[in-house]
């Protein structure tokens, strides 16, 4: 780690050095009681004006006297007067070495380095331009804030520290180790979240080295390692709220900056299908629309396969009437049931990415146009059958109760057709275990991801907010750590 020098000069030319060729690089030399000194920041960054205007507003105060007797010369002298005998507001913290001092200016903040001194001042006056605060468009609520994460990280703690305005809430800020050196926060609550937990991830992410750090789910294969896997035992928000909710049940949120993407963990299967809304209305009406979540998940991952099977392998399961229609379409097709399946379901991801690659002003247009051509001109050209098109619209449309799954589920549908093309009912059931048997070997710092235990009488059916809130829980309880 390279300490900063006594010496003004070598400390400028080992700045311009690293940053000489680049535009916003601002450095600017000044005189503070005959000690020469200069301010350093990156421009747009820290703001000048910000900057100007706090220097003013000090030298406005009570200020040591000017006398030349009681002048000092050395930068070690004027460092001691502006920190603790002058009325500049600079952090607590100086800079002691060169990559502190890329870090505070980086921050957009301002470094004042003196001739003499082995330390530097800092001053905040960050002005950096981002995304203002607005609603998130991946999670839709009827009731409840309308707030979501920002890009700036210090934008977003601040948004966590309003909402929970307790002295448990701990925000952890660090950088970490890739070469964009991006800040991040590990949030807790200390009185609610696992000790054990919290230190392994901590450790977990000090050790990582990601290439490039542009989201928090960059860290997942660090946080739990595996050559493959469907379902994660994490989630992810961009609203404030929600992830003050997870805080407030002993998890722990990772932020990271540039990203409004809030990773939670650890998080369970059943929380997939539950939202705000499910607290905000009777636990009847909830209790009906998680059931619904939950059929809908499994009917977009089945759906298809169970079709396959049953028209393939055993039509005496199919009502007469429905029998005959579906022979009758078939007929009229060159392709067998089973390739008609797969190939409705990949043209449909097609038209999906394609609407949600394209610019928004399109998207939608190039969705809707794509499926309403393509499906009536297969139909009309006999490459495709009606019933299959449904099958897989249906499947397509309920997918979509549960976006969070939208992952595991497209590969997941894509599996259990083809083993119910290939083996019939064997190949169903055995997709069907291989599904479960996923399910049930994820874990996450010792909690299941099909534990629904902790959360008492709110799983697939709530109780009332009133009986839920009589006994606080988090998701530790009973674990030990």
């Amino acid at each position: 780690m390279l300490q900063l020098s006594s010496s003004l000069e070598e400390n400028l030319a080992a700045l311009n050095a690293r940053f000489g060729a680049s535009a916003d690089f601002y450095a600017k030399r000044i005189e503070l009681y005959h000690c020469p000194g200069a301010i350093v920041l990156f421009d747009n960054m820290a703001s000048l004006q910000s900057l100007w205007s706090l220097l003013l507003d000090a030298a406005t105060r009570h200020t040591p006297s000017l006398e030349p007797e009681r002048m000092p010369h050395s930068g070690t002298q004027v460092y001691d007067l502006l920190m603790n005998h002058s009325g500049l507001p600079a952090e607590d913290s100086p800079v002691k070495d060169m990559d502190d001092l890329i870090r505070r200016m980086t921050a957009g903040m301002a470094v004042l380095l003196l001739d003499g001194c082995k330390k530097g001042l800092v001053f905040s006056v960050q002005g950096l331009k981002s995304r203002s605060v607005e609603e998130p468009s991946g999670e839709g609520n009827l009731r409840g804030s309308r707030e979501g994460f920002a890009d700036l990280l210090r934008v977003n703690l601040s948004l966590l520290r309003r909402l929970i305005r307790t002295d448990t809430l701990v925000m952890e800020t660090a950088q970490a180790d890739c070469a964009m050196k991006t800040e991040y926060a590990i949030c807790y609550c200390k009185d609610k979240a696992g000790k054990t937990a919290v230190a392994r991830v901590r450790r977990t992410l000090q050790e990582a080295k990601p290439e490039v750090l542009l989201d928090s789910s960059y860290f997942v294969p660090w946080l739990f390692p595996a050559r493959w896997r469907l379902f994660a035992p994490v989630s992810y928000t961009e609203r404030p709220a929600s992830a003050a909710a997870k805080l407030c049940e002993g998890k722990i949120v990772i932020l990271v900056n540039g990203s409004p993407s809030a990773l939670v963990l650890p998080s369970l299967f059943c929380e997939n299908f539950d939202c705000l809304d499910d607290y905000a209305t009777t636990a009847v009406f909830s209790s009906f629309l998680r059931v619904l979540k939950y059929g809908s998940f499994y009917l977009s991952i089945f759906l298809p396969g169970v079709f396959v099977c049953l028209a393939v392998y055993l039509p005496e399961l199919i009502p007469p009437q429905l029998l005959f229609k579906i022979a009758a379409a078939e007929k009229a097709t060159p392709l067998p049931l089973f390739a008609e399946m797969l190939l409705v379901i990949i043209l449909l991801e097609i038209i999906r990415e394609a609407g949600l690659r394209m610019p928004q002003t399109l998207g939608h247009s190039v969705s809707l146009v794509a499926a309403l051509i393509i499906g009536d001109a297969a139909i009309g050209a006999g490459l495709l059958s009606t019933p299959v098109i449904l099958v897989a619209s249906i499947t397509a449309i309920s997918v979509f109760v549960t976006p969070s799954l939208y992952e595991p589920a497209t590969l997941l549908r894509l599996g259990v057709t083809l083993a119910a093309g290939l083996a019939g009912p064997v190949g169903l059931v055995c997709a069907a275990l291989g599904v479960l048997a996923a399910l049930t070997s994820i874990s996450a710092m010792g909690v299941p991801y099909l534990s629904g235990a902790v959360f008492s009488g709110d799983g697939v059916v709530r109780r009332n907010y009133r009986a839920l809130s009589r006994r606080p829980f988090t998701i530790w309880q009973r674990r030990g750590s």
